[in-house]
């Protein structure tokens, strides 16, 4: 119901190619590191958002997305379920057409405000695992 095959598509392949990854600092061991290499081996920009607004992957990173100086296509989204609704907010108001909420990030109200407000939106899934698929 959160991740239909042609939603899926849309923002893998229309949606634009910068991607903010909120919660990407440079812990290799983090989920998030590994996916944004994914993403970047198959044409996207990535974008780090974290506190410590760390340079990875060869990206300056951001403390928030509202730091960011340059139009985000699609928010990719590893944080707590509990913060994820704050961060799509955000999204939305940075002007961004796509909303992604990683595996096990689940907020069915951001999902339907995020929605009303014209993005597409994908939740507990992974653009890593989506993204090859596509490829072929």
């Amino acid at each position: 119901m959160y991740a239909d095959a042609e939603t899926i598509s849309r923002i893998l392949r229309d949606s634009g190619e910068t991607w903010a990854v909120v919660g990407l600092s440079g812990n290799r061991s983090r989920a998030a590191y590994g996916v944004a290499e994914v993403l970047q081996r198959f044409g996207k920009r990535v974008v780090p958002v974290h506190p410590k607004a760390e340079r990875v992957h060869g990206e300056d990173g951001y403390a928030s997305l509202a730091d960011i100086p340059f139009p985000v296509d699609v928010v990719d989204v590893f944080v707590n379920s509990e913060l994820a609704g704050t961060v799509a907010d955000e999204a939305v108001a940075a002007g961004a057409k796509a909303v992604w909420f990683q595996l096990g990030v689940v907020d069915t109200e951001a999902y339907e405000r995020t929605r009303a407000a014209g993005l597409d939106m994908v939740m507990d899934r992974c653009p890593a695992i989506e993204i090859p698929a596509l490829a072929r």
